[in-house]
């Protein structure tokens, strides 16, 4: 083979290799998929919505209120239209938008457990585990270690 058809082959089998090993590459900080929150409680699947962050409960460990045998509703929700929804469905991670700190988004979480909606932020920590801060006026903060759930 001529050296400059030789070089050309080695760039194409380069070439090859980076272009099928830059997906993997990319899924390692993939917030796109389905959660354990902390405790694993309940799953949230989070997907791209415009360009930002979305996720919604998709299941629940204890699906159904203990005192009435039927599905778990959002009731702390200040709203009374919302507060009779089931919490399956119910959109916690919103609208986050990539901070320009590699593997964060920053946007809105809501709590079910006390109704309230907070400045958050998704932050991928690894292949399989992300933190999900939310904050009440800027500095007061809580999180979670989320892992992801196995398909």
């Amino acid at each position: 083979m001529p050296p400059k058809s030789f070089a050309a082959a080695a760039f194409g089998v380069a070439a090859l290799a980076a272009a099928t090993s830059a997906p993997t590459l990319a899924r390692a900080a993939e917030p796109l998929g389905t959660w354990y929150t902390e405790g694993k409680d309940s799953q949230v699947r989070i997907v791209n919505c415009g360009g930002a962050l979305c996720g919604a409960l998709v299941w629940l460990k204890e699906p159904n209120d203990p005192a009435t045998g039927k599905p778990k509703v959002d009731k702390e929700n200040a709203d009374a239209k919302l507060a009779k929804r089931p919490l399956i469905g119910v959109q916690i991670v919103l609208a986050m938008k990539p901070t320009g700190t590699p593997d964060q988004w920053k946007g809105q979480v809501y709590n079910a457990k006390d109704g309230n909606t907070y400045t958050g932020y998704f932050t991928m920590t690894g292949a399989d585990t992300a933190e999900l801060k939310g904050c009440a006026m800027g500095f007061i903060c809580k999180s979670q270690t989320w892992t992801r759930a196995k398909p």
